[in-house]
């Protein structure tokens, strides 16, 4: 689960054990050793490890791109404090501004900045990529298999409300589960809870407005489904806060 705030400790523990949450990628700063979020961090670290949680540092600069040495500093900052075990990039290529008439260059940039980070440290990477990356070629190949030469691991941004059939979760997150696979690496698939908009387009994309029971069954159903597939590591919920405020 993602976490970017700075919700009450013991809420948030609460909250991941009753989802079942294993992983919390939570947002820190730069420098995070000299930052005033240190200390929730530290309480957090201290809590989760008691709860059996583990917590991957989170950053998500689209500017890193063009600047992959404030990302690796921010990387030897986070890890260098001892509370997580791997970093994990939510840097999203397609927002960059280049993205439209200079893809190719930004592509290029962001592989670049993955090989970096990954070159940078021995705990593992993990990389937040949208299900239809796949389709964006490299000189390499599809930018999928670029981004898993490089990472450790993947988190696919598989944002629907269904578990199965056209256009649901298991389906528009296929494609990179079988990269994932192929490459021997696992993958999460993932699912919104935010409320993104009013048009049908957008409404699909998230459980907001749902009730926390709906989002469980239909999770309960994605991991029997992918039970058998070799790359799957389970679910991952954007995020902490909109989790937080689906009805009960």
């Amino acid at each position: 689960m993602w976490v970017w705030g700075r919700p009450p400790v013991r809420a948030l523990l609460q909250q991941a054990d009753d989802a079942g949450v294993g992983d919390l990628f939570v947002w820190v700063p730069a420098d995070l050793p000299h930052s005033p979020d240190l200390a929730w961090v530290q309480t957090l670290g201290r809590e989760s490890e008691a709860a059996g949680i583990r917590l991957q540092a989170l950053g998500a600069e689209t500017d890193w791109i063009d600047d992959p040495g404030s990302a690796s500093a921010w990387q030897r900052a986070a890890l260098s404090t001892g509370l997580f075990t791997g970093s994990h990039l939510d840097v999203e290529p397609w927002l960059h501004p280049g993205w439209d008439d200079d893809r190719a260059r930004v592509v290029g940039r962001y592989l670049d900045l993955l090989q970096a980070l990954a070159d940078d440290t021995s705990e593992p990477v993990e990389v937040d990529l949208a299900f239809w990356l796949w389709m964006v070629q490299t000189p390499e190949g599809p930018l999928d298999e670029a981004v898993l030469a490089r990472v450790d691991a993947l988190t696919i941004m598989s944002y629907r409300t269904t578990a199965s059939g056209p256009d649901s979760i298991t389906d528009v997150g296929a494609h990179q589960l079988r990269t994932a696979a192929a490459a021997g690496r696992p993958a999460r698939l993932a699912v919104e809870t935010n409320h993104l908009g009013e048009a049908p387009e957008e409404r699909k994309q998230t459980f907001h407005g749902h009730r926390r029971s709906e989002l469980v069954a239909v999770l309960s159903e994605v991991d029997a489904a992918e039970s058998q597939q070799s790359s799957y590591a389970g679910v991952a919920i954007h995020d902490q806060a909109g989790c937080a405020a689906l009805r009960a």
